[in-house]
């Protein structure tokens, strides 16, 4: 039986507000691309107060890896660019917490960015893992494995009849664009203003996530008839949904969105909103798809649209279904994902889709979440979590506000309350690379980036929580 799942009583938000402006990321272009200018919506901080933390030898490798990696990292938001001070360079993890290079522990709330929902290095998921590998790593042919997971994820989410597994959300969102467009035989789609479906071309238009915190307005490398058929539309707002059907009438695929946004910090939707989206798509014989990469076994055991009791036509999947190793997954009714080939027309593959390690980790990622209580237990300790950094930072009369909906919260420095991206851009981001650089002295590490959502753990004690809360209190203070 599916965990009982949560309402939307769990997101709390708190308010006081005290905004301020930070300096404007830069960024060089080269010289044969035209400039653009950076929105003054976007803020970095170049300088970071002196740390008390020893990490010489984080500061070392990344400087190495300045020298072979773009950047030093392999994914931006990692570089600290928005926060201040270098990125610290881990060396193993467990459980609730991370240790870095240099030896420092840390109470983790990214886990991975989502996957880590159960632990990091989970016993159980370790030892299916290394009794799977003696297997092999990589068949390239189908696998049992293959069957498990896809029965697993099709039992559990609620509009799923048929999926696919691809290697990152960023392969699920565009086969699953590419699927709305060869189903309905239109080009242009819906997304929504601060919500990131990864770095496929049509997507980067107002994206959320690394995008806002470089600075940058959306990327250059991307041609502008790649996104001419891209529309943009407000979070939370139905009529700028409908606007966009009017002006472009018989010519829309669908809309894809994240059900919980969690790439522009964390805003949920209004229960009108989505089935606003659900009434208005069906309306205009147009696809609903959610990208629950996020929210996916996340927010519910069989996602946002389980929480939110709305059927999209596709999901988009990742993070937690591969348990800490490269998945994603887009999937939906079996009469649109039949067009998917080798069954239908349309063209999708990939050499390492439905790799068994991945396949092996999900499954046991899945089963502990189906144990009874873990969904309750995510909320109490996100709870507890949230509701304590945001009174102490009232009781330090500094502006927040936020919330949560079970193991995914999220807060904002201003006084709120957050529904859509534009909402966020007005929180004070200087003040937020203050507390965050704050929080990692007192070894409790958090998104570098105002624009993310973060994420509890079936790891994390009241332990891991109180510590948590006693140093939020303490950086309030000094802020």
């Amino acid at each position: 039986p599916l965990p009982p799942q949560n309402n939307m009583s769990a997101f709390v938000p708190s308010t006081s507000f005290l905004p301020t402006t930070a300096p404007v990321a830069s960024f060089t272009r080269p010289a044969v691309l035209p400039r653009v200018a950076v929105p003054a919506r976007v803020s970095a901080v170049a300088d970071a107060p002196p740390s008390t933390l020893n990490t010489s030898k984080s500061d070392a490798i990344l400087a190495e890896a300045r020298k072979y990696i773009p950047g030093g990292v392999n994914s931006p938001v990692r570089a600290f660019k928005s926060v201040g001070g270098n990125p610290v360079v881990f060396e193993r993890v467990k459980g609730s917490k991370a240790w870095d290079v240099d030896g420092n522990e840390y109470i983790d709330y990214i886990g991975s960015w989502g996957p880590a929902i159960v632990g990091h290095a989970h016993d159980e998921v370790l030892e299916y893992l290394a009794e799977t590998m003696q297997k092999g790593t990589s068949f390239g042919a189908p696998g049992p494995l293959e069957n498990v997971l896809a029965k697993a994820v099709v039992e559990a989410v609620p509009a799923l009849e048929m999926v696919r597994f691809v290697n990152s959300g960023t392969e699920a969102t565009l086969s699953a664009l590419r699927l709305m467009r060869a189903y309905t035989g239109r080009t242009k789609f819906i997304k929504f203003s601060g919500c990131y479906h990864g770095h496929a071309d049509m997507y980067l238009v107002q994206a959320g996530s690394g995008v806002l915190t470089l600075g940058l307005p959306d990327s250059p490398g991307v041609p502008e008839a790649t996104t001419k058929t891209t529309l943009v539309a407000k979070y939370n707002d139905l009529d700028s949904v409908k606007k966009l059907f009017e002006e472009n009438k018989g010519e829309i695929c669908g809309i894809i969105l994240e059900p919980v946004v969690g790439n522009s910090g964390f805003i949920p939707p209004t229960q009108e909103f989505l089935e606003g989206l659900r009434e208005v798509t069906k309306e205009n014989g147009a696809l609903l798809c959610f990208d629950e990469v996020m929210t996916g076994f996340r927010i519910a055991y069989g996602g946002a649209q389980a929480h939110f009791g709305i059927e999209p036509d596709l999901s988009c999947f990742g993070k937690v279904i591969g348990g800490g190793l490269p998945v994603g997954a887009y999937g939906g009714k079996r009469e649109i994902m039949e067009m998917v080939a080798p069954s239908g027309p349309m063209y999708q593959a990939g050499t390492l889709s439905g790799n068994p390690l991945a396949m092996a980790a999900g499954i046991k990622t899945l089963e502990i979440l189906r144990r009874p209580g873990s969904y309750e237990q995510l909320a109490e300790k996100t709870e507890t979590l949230i509701n304590g950094i945001l009174a102490a930072g009232k009781e330090a009369g500094h502006a927040v506000c936020g919330g949560f909906i079970s193991g995914m919260f999220g807060f904002f420095f201003q006084e709120g309350p957050v529904t859509s991206f534009e909402d966020a851009t007005r929180s004070d981001s200087a003040k937020f690379a203050r507390w965050h650089r704050g929080m990692l002295e007192e070894g409790i590490y958090l998104a570098p980036s105002l624009y993310e959502a973060g994420f509890m753990s079936l790891a994390h004690t009241d332990e891991d929580i109180q510590k948590t809360i006693e140093a939020a209190k303490k950086v309030f203070a000094r802020i």
